[in-house]
């Protein structure tokens, strides 16, 4: 499958989309004051430790304390995974995991007061800080350098028996004591050189690390990431990827000096983009990103899905819409799912949705038709680089599943809160304000003869003077007051004022 990067620099915000066949799969945005966290390296201070919760809250210096859970001290290989690639580690991680999740009070491993190396593994999401491990990891563009870990790894992309087995060989020889290494898909093909040049560079920075970690004070920040550009070259420039393409001079020239200096493979795969057209509008970019931030996607057939994300989970359901299918009633059910799969597959990537994700797929008869359509999805995933987790089709015709969930999805990134609905996605209806402030009224206490003044919405206050208006005249001629009815187009359409003049 051919792929392409695409990097768009502007004064202060760098996009990145990765397509395939032509196709966008995956899109990262990185602005100068929303740089990503995860990847750096702090030395923090512990600031609260919860035992009932097994966690604890570590100041890195950023506006909220980070959040430490207790399996993030002890052994948290899983975290590991986005550089395995796969569903499951290995045999020898799992055996890790189980050791290192023995049940050891949190408050046996840390103190309040006490300094502790820890690198972001998750953004601030919402109105949660940053989640760190004090396990690092440090990648490279071919390994991962694992501190204080005895074991070597291998991206299950990679394969060949007798390749996987000779990167291993390779590795276990150039690998120094005290170090763990996971060999990540980008080495396949390669050799001990090129693979022991970057495992030197990935120790560079670790002593680095080390030296400042020893004459600075917590919280202080020891190592930052790459930026957005050059995390492109490292993490995205896979055997599969034709070219990169990038449409500033001043970014294509630092490129190209960091490639020469540390993959100079890759050289003649950068290039410049000085087309007549912005770069995303002429590879049809900006399409796909404005169809990824709706809620309703269309599918070829005349079928849709909704896309709902909450705070805890993302919703996704599947209809036939216009489909009618050519046959009978389950073909056409079959076919609309097997047809949203694919569509549900490449949005969920796109738009990195995490956490907990249940597709709720149109109810299926036959069980050889549930099975099929379990495969299909588990296969339409494959190709994302997220840990994920997919349970069984239940008799509901739902799939769950979990996706590992390391950044802002797309939505949240590029989108804010409705600031008229506060995110609820509806308010109430000018008829219900309506019957609200008849209510309201009741309950007031007001003489005889008063005059009430109702400031409202203008749909609230068009709807009180006019199909409305019978309910006033009630409640004049009922507790004896005048009614007075005023629109203010500044007021939300669920806010009003009732006055009382005197």
């Amino acid at each position: 499958m051919s792929s392409e990067i695409l990097i768009n620099v502007t004064f202060d915000e760098v996009r990145v989309g990765l397509l395939e066949n032509g196709q966008l799969v995956e899109f990262y945005v990185e602005r100068k004051k929303d740089t990503s966290l995860v990847g750096n390296i702090y030395k923090g201070k512990v600031v609260k430790v919860l035992p009932g919760m097994q966690s604890a809250f570590v100041d890195i210096g950023l506006e909220k304390a980070a959040f430490l859970y207790v399996a993030d001290i002890k052994a948290d290989i899983e975290s590991y995974a986005p550089f395995l690639e796969e569903e499951e580690e290995t045999e020898e991680i799992q055996i890790q995991i189980k050791k290192g999740r023995q049940d050891v009070p949190i408050e046996d491993l840390i103190q309040e007061g006490q300094e502790i190396i820890v690198q972001v593994a998750k953004d601030p999401i919402g109105s949660k800080g940053a989640r760190v491990t004090s396990y690092v990891t440090i990648p490279g563009r071919y390994l991962v350098l694992m501190p204080g870990l005895d074991h070597v790894g291998i991206s299950r992309r990679i394969t060949g028996e007798d390749e996987r087995q000779r990167l291993k060989d390779i590795v276990d020889e150039i690998r120094p004591k005290g170090y763990g290494l996971i060999i990540r898909t980008a080495s396949e093909g390669e050799d001990t050189e090129e693979l022991r040049g970057d495992l030197e560079f990935l120790r560079f920075i670790w002593e680095n690390i080390q030296e400042k970690k020893d004459r600075v004070s917590a919280p202080t920040l020891l190592y930052s990431d790459l930026d957005l550009v050059f995390r492109s070259v490292r993490d995205l420039m896979s055997q599969d990827v034709e070219r990169m393409i990038i449409d500033s001079k001043v970014e294509y020239e630092r490129i190209k000096d960091f490639v020469n200096t540390y993959f100079e493979k890759l050289t003649d795969r950068i290039e410049l983009y000085d087309g007549p057209e912005p770069l995303f509008d002429a590879f049809g970019v900006e399409l796909d990103i404005a169809r990824a931030l709706g809620r309703k996607v269309w599918l070829k057939s005349g079928g849709y899905i909704v896309i709902d994300q909450t705070e805890a989970m993302t919703v996704i359901d599947v209809n036939t819409g216009k489909f009618v299918g050519k046959e009978n009633l389950e073909d056409t059910i079959l076919k609309t799912n097997l047809e949203a799969v694919k569509e549900i597959a490449y949005q969920i990537r796109l738009r990195n949705l995490g956490g907990i994700i249940i597709i709720d797929f149109i109810d299926m008869e036959e069980t050889g038709n549930r099975e099929k359509l379990f495969n299909a999805f588990r296969d339409a995933l494959k190709r994302d680089k997220a840990k994920n987790t997919i349970y069984n089709i239940s008799e509901l015709g739902l799939i769950q599943m979990t996706r590992k969930r390391v950044r802002e999805s797309l939505g949240r990134t590029l989108c804010n809160t409705c600031p008229y609905c506060e995110g609820k996605g509806f308010v109430l209806s000018p008829r219900t304000i309506c019957f609200e402030i008849f209510r309201k009224i009741e309950k007031m206490t007001i003489t005889q003869g008063a005059r009430v003044l109702i400031t409202a919405h203008p749909y609230v206050a068009e709807l009180l003077s006019d199909e409305e208006s019978y309910a006033v005249e009630e409640i004049e001629k009922t507790r004896g007051i005048e009614v007075i009815i005023k629109e203010d187009a500044q007021l939300h359409q669920e806010n009003y004022t009732i006055s009382v003049l005197r």
